[in-house]
């Protein structure tokens, strides 16, 4: 069914090769600028009514954000995801998407979440620009690739006298594997 509704689209829309996880999974990439008309016909006339999940991925080494909209259709059992690569700015807030919330109310929590963790600006978007998670954060956005989390918890938090730092390896290599460290001995 997936496949029957993407044959429907494909003579409108441009889409990447569609990757099918499970035969009611599949995830394609669009266009940017034809992102809104697919939900929109996807919601309105295949019955893709509920906005599961909008979610963001930094990558940094190509200079792109991937937005992925992951939609579901309930009543045929059918989940799609849509990926849109935006040009990455290095500027939190530079980056902007387009705006969903009109489309499905839910996407405005989603897009003040990947504006405050990723500095991807939605402009009219609602409270787009109110604190959500992290109240009086002024570093760099913290889902972005380029921020620095040792050296953020290095400048904010003070060490603790007495406390031993282990190599999560190898902790995990003891409390794994104890028998076979001692054997190997």
């Amino acid at each position: 069914m997936m496949r029957e509704i993407l044959y429907r689209l494909k003579d409108r829309y441009h889409f990447g090769t569609p990757t099918f996880q499970r035969d009611d999974l599949c995830f394609v990439t669009v266009k940017r600028d034809e992102l809104r008309a697919i939900l929109t016909e996807l919601r309105d006339v295949e019955g893709f009514t509920h906005l599961t999940l909008l979610t963001a991925v930094d990558w940094l080494e190509e200079r792109l954000f991937q937005l992925t909209y992951l939609i579901n259709n309930r009543e045929a059992n059918l989940t799609l995801g849509l990926r849109v690569m935006l040009e990455r700015e290095d500027e939190p807030g530079a980056t902007t998407g387009d705006t969903i919330h009109d489309l499905w109310p839910t996407a405005a929590t989603y897009q003040r979440e990947l504006n405050e963790m990723f500095g991807i600006n939605f402009p009219g978007s609602p409270r787009v620009d109110e604190e959500f998670i992290l109240e009086g954060w002024t570093d760099l956005p913290p889902y972005r690739r380029d921020f620095d989390s040792l050296a953020y918890s290095q400048q904010t938090y003070n060490d603790l006298p007495g406390r031993k730092t282990h190599d999560p390896r190898d902790h995990m290599k003891k409390a794994l594997y104890p028998t076979y460290l001692k054997e190997a001995e």
